[in-house]
């Protein structure tokens, strides 16, 4: 049999063809947000909620990151909850990036400082070290 005969043949078995099925106009990625009215409270509110319920590293990142995703900088109150829950996983370098988030998420540095400040008793309890010490930058 010739080179072109075998590409010509056609295979003995032919796949069936699968098509996806229909969901019924339930459209899941819709990019209409639960919480897109949220006032301010009840965002600081809510994250205070989850942080304080974390149990695992993958839950603790998967808040973070729902948390900054946001056009906002959370409260003291959900920084201190997030940093708390990134010591009751065991996870110091979350702590310390934390803290790096609420840098670059301000538009300061006084009010990254004013941040640092209102939360120097949690972060003096927790034992955590901002980059700033670790690193001596600015």
């Amino acid at each position: 049999m010739s080179f072109r005969a075998i590409l010509r043949a056609k295979p003995a078995f032919v796949a069936p063809s699968f098509r996806p099925v229909a969901l019924g106009g339930i459209r899941f990625a819709s990019g209409a947000h639960a919480h897109e009215t949220e006032s301010y409270e009840s965002f600081n509110s809510r994250y205070q909620t989850f942080f304080s319920s974390v149990g695992d590293l993958f839950e603790l990142q998967r808040g973070l990151n729902n948390c900054f995703a946001y056009d906002l900088v959370p409260s003291t109150e959900v920084i201190d909850a997030a940093l708390r829950a990134s010591r009751k996983v065991n996870d110091y370098a979350t702590a310390v990036r934390i803290l790096e988030g609420v840098k670059e998420k301000v538009e300061n540095k006084g009010q990254y400082q004013a941040y640092l400040d209102e939360l120097k008793p949690t972060i003096e309890e927790l034992g955590i070290t901002t980059s700033e010490q670790l690193y001596g930058k600015n």
